[in-house]
């Protein structure tokens, strides 16, 4: 299975972090897949080793997998995670009150955006 973090708005505008999962199921000699999910575009995105964004709201629903670096993003409530090369985040606060996200490693940080229908 993959565990991914969903950032999503609440009624109130509020955003908050819900632990997610996607079975996997026996493939056979390739492995184990997830059921085929529905993409729209993949965008490759580089940050200065600065980054530190202030309250915003995702430009759309999309995943995001983390490359390399580690950052932490904090929800409009004020709850905290940090995240490290591989995980994966399912972003849909696009309204509301939105998140921070700052790099917490010196470097130029790399991600992958895969925007969702």
């Amino acid at each position: 299975m993959f565990n991914i973090t969903r950032i999503y708005s609440d009624a109130n505008g509020d955003s908050h972090f819900e632990e997610i999962v996607v079975p996997l199921n026996e493939s056979g000699a390739i492995g184990f897949l997830s059921e085929a999910l529905p993409a729209g575009n993949i965008i490759f995105r580089e940050v200065l080793p600065s980054y530190d964004y202030d309250f915003h709201t995702a430009p759309q629903r999309q995943y995001i997998i983390l490359l390399d670096g580690e950052i932490e993003i904090e929800t409009s409530l004020g709850n905290k995670k940090q995240f490290k090369p591989g995980e994966i985040l399912l972003v849909e606060d696009t309204a509301g009150k939105g998140h921070k996200t700052k790099n917490l490693t010196p470097i130029r940080r790399r991600s992958v955006f895969i925007t969702l229908p």
